[in-house]
């Protein structure tokens, strides 16, 4: 079945038609961008609904015209690349990349056409080998880091629980925006004497099977960075870590907005406009990516879901004043499938 729907995937991307960059009848230029995004999560549906926002505000600014192609990947490297050769066919002018894998992708296949890439949500744009530094990134590529302060959530763990004694790390081992989070929180919980219990997954149905381990384990919390696997499973998951009174923190607002206790990391709505200011810059300004340093943001919002609070007994309020002293901002969210 996943190979049918990768087929019917790649047979719609090979139909899809975009206009070249001209100057139309109006006197309006055109652009062509296409973007590409990993999976079907809250936050990176978040970022591209933020991107093409924002490059939609821009067209009524400048007086232009940018036309966009949308396609999701839904993490399989074959629709992927089907994606990316797709858009050299069609020479649009930018590629946007939402989340390491595509961007990595799309940073291969464009070594020879130069086409300017963007990327958005790459936790750890050195480490993927992306760019040179930070500052100066060296090529036809740059764009926005979500870069997770692990040792934050880990002092959010141990502030709301000092006498928790296991804590569990649940995430996808073949997720770049995982590896260096997973380093530090082992890390910061080694030096603190605490029991480390990996659970690891490559697909929704692989995490799922985690949980009961995690309960059976005694786990006193979990920790999960911003893991797209991992992402896209919460919804399916929550409940059991609830009913088992297991805290779960994780990378991102997301998280807590589909069941977990708490997200703690960057504002995605303005990851998204931010992304899409970069775009513009390159196409309308005429600025070199490598040129443009990356782009990062503050870490310090921690999103507390008030009905996790109910389920384990806990109060907001208290939860909120815990945390104040460890964030720049503490905000309340309700279980919901996807951000309004």
């Amino acid at each position: 079945m996943k190979k049918l729907i990768s087929l019917i995937l790649i047979a719609v991307i090979a139909v899809t038609a975009l206009t070249a960059c001209t100057t139309g009848t109006t006197g309006q230029k055109t652009y062509k961008v296409g973007i590409c995004n990993y999976v079907d999560d809250a936050s990176l549906n978040q970022i591209v609904a933020n991107i093409k926002a924002e490059l939609a505000a821009t067209e009524k600014a400048k007086n232009v015209k940018i036309a966009v192609v949308e396609q999701n990947c839904n993490a399989d490297s074959n629709v992927l690349n089907q994606i990316i050769t797709d858009f050299e066919a069609q020479k649009v002018d930018l590629m946007i990349g939402i989340a390491t894998p595509v961007a990595i992708a799309m940073q291969s296949a464009t070594e020879d056409s130069k086409t300017p890439v963007v990327f958005a949500a790459v936790s750890d744009p050195l480490a993927a080998k992306l760019v040179t530094t930070l500052e100066k990134p060296g090529a036809n590529i740059t764009g926005t880091s979500d870069f997770l302060d692990t040792e934050a959530v880990m002092k959010l763990i141990f502030a709301q629980n000092p006498e928790a004694k296991t804590v569990g790390l649940l995430y996808d081992l073949g997720q770049d925006s995982s590896t260096t989070a997973i380093a530090a929180a082992k890390q910061f919980l080694t030096e603190k004497g605490v029991t480390i219990k990996e659970y690891t997954g490559t697909n929704t149905q692989e995490i799922g099977l985690q949980i009961d381990k995690i309960i059976s384990d005694g786990c006193d919390a979990v920790f999960t960075p911003s893991d797209n696997t991992v992402m896209t499973a919460e919804l399916s998951i929550y409940e059991k870590l609830a009913d088992a009174k297991i805290l779960h923190y994780a990378g991102a607002d997301s998280f807590a907005l589909n069941g977990a206790f708490c997200g703690y990391g960057v504002d995605y709505a303005n990851l998204g406009t931010e992304t899409a200011k970069m775009a513009a810059e390159i196409l309308l300004d005429g600025k070199k990516p490598a040129d443009m340093a990356v782009k990062t943001f503050d870490n310090g919002t921690a999103t507390v879901n008030t009905d996790i609070c109910e389920k384990v007994g806990l109060s907001y309020d208290d939860v909120a004043a815990t945390f104040g002293p460890f964030c720049t901002k503490v905000q309340p969210i309700k279980t919901a499938e996807s951000f309004e």
